[in-house]
């Protein structure tokens, strides 16, 4: 599984377009999650996919399989865990180190220099 940190994202973030899957429950999600202009951002909550079956396919439609999806969670735990699913049905996952806190603590200090 790859893995990219939040430098490295804000980076990616700069020159393309990023699809980043927050698996957190929605609540969480509207409070804050990651955006910008070049974000694509889709909220699957982790329940979703941690039951996903060949019969629950539709809960995936959002997702293209043929691009790269940065999946997120608050401290990328559940995400991994999650990336690791989606990684079996043969979608193309890369992990974000830390999820959004660090994500957040990143931008916090970065923003001020």
């Amino acid at each position: 599984m790859q893995i990219i940190s939040p430098k490295e994202l804000q980076s990616k973030i700069k020159e393309n377009e990023v699809i980043i899957l927050d698996v957190r429950a929605k609540e969480k999600y509207e409070q804050n999650h990651i955006s910008d202009s070049n974000v694509h951002s889709i909220n699957i909550p982790k329940t979703s996919i941690f039951e996903l079956d060949n019969h629950n396919v539709e809960t995936l439609a959002a997702l293209p399989k043929n691009k790269e999806i940065i999946v997120t969670c608050t401290t990328g735990n559940s995400a991994r865990k999650c990336a690791s699913i989606l990684a079996d049905k043969a979608y193309q996952v890369t992990l974000l180190e830390g999820g959004i806190t660090a994500w957040n603590e990143y931008k916090e200090a970065n923003d001020n220099k």
